[in-house]
């Protein structure tokens, strides 16, 4: 298991040296940059909207629930669902969430492409295939996902605040009290470098699953699978990493 999994390692960069060298021309990249950002991240909008509302208006309300009002302030739930959104759920939990959606579409199209030979074609026409099929991929995602994360925070942070509104756990002044409270600009870049990380992670790792796909269809799924594994394992390890070198 060992053995393989630096193989594996071995073959990964290998492949990312690929897609960073020999570039194709950059008016073919233009183009697919900005087809790959309408499949990316446009079509990711909606499921990170409904997720980011619903997890915002949940963490206000357990906040509500659970702290004692006689002893801590209410406008600690403004508070306390700001710092959620921002530090962990808009970058890291969506980013998981994002590695099973995007994911597994990267890794099942270039499967697809790999099984079909279409790969093998393009490298007979002298086509760097990892540049040209995966780079815009990377490229797209590393600069939409960070306006994805910047969505999210918005949203659940606005998700918190009509709950409170709704349902009367909190006062909307005392929410926006909080919201305002200890607030610190270093934390949206810290959010926004995770997610520029996690969004290279999902997609180069996706990549390389469906790159390396080999036999039939169900070796494409299989692949899909364990690329979202691969990511999602990942993307925890780098969120350690990355919390402990910028926060700490």
């Amino acid at each position: 298991m060992i053995r393989r999994f630096f193989a594996r390692l071995g073959g990964y960069f290998v492949l990312m040296g690929k897609v960073f060298s020999r570039p194709e021309k950059a008016r073919i990249y233009r183009r697919r940059m900005v087809a790959e950002m309408e499949a990316i991240g446009l079509d990711s909008i909606v499921i990170t909207a409904i997720i980011s509302a619903f997890m915002g208006a949940v963490v206000a309300l357990q906040m509500a629930i659970n702290l004692d009002e006689g002893f801590i302030p209410r406008s600690l739930i403004g508070y306390a669902t700001r710092e959620t959104m921002i530090l962990e759920f808009s970058s890291t939990v969506v980013a998981l969430i994002l590695a099973g959606k995007v994911g597994s579409s990267i890794a099942s199209e270039i499967g697809t492409m790999r099984i079909t030979e279409q790969i093998d074609a393009l490298e007979l026409m002298g086509v760097n295939s990892a540049s040209y099929l995966i780079l815009p991929k990377i490229v797209a995602a590393v600069v939409f996902f960070p306006f994805l994360c910047i969505l999210s925070i918005l949203i659940g942070t606005v998700g918190g605040y009509l709950i409170s509104a709704l349902t009367g756990v909190v006062l909307p002044g005392d929410f926006i009290e909080g919201l305002h409270l200890d607030f610190k600009p270093w934390s949206i870049v810290y959010a926004l470098i995770k997610t520029a990380v996690f969004a290279f992670i999902i997609t180069s790792v996706s990549a390389f699953y469906g790159y390396f796909a080999q036999g039939n269809s169900l070796e494409v799924a299989r692949s899909a699978t364990g690329a979202v594994v691969a990511s999602s394992i990942t993307i925890l390890i780098f969120n350690l990493i990355l919390t402990q070198w910028l926060l700490i």
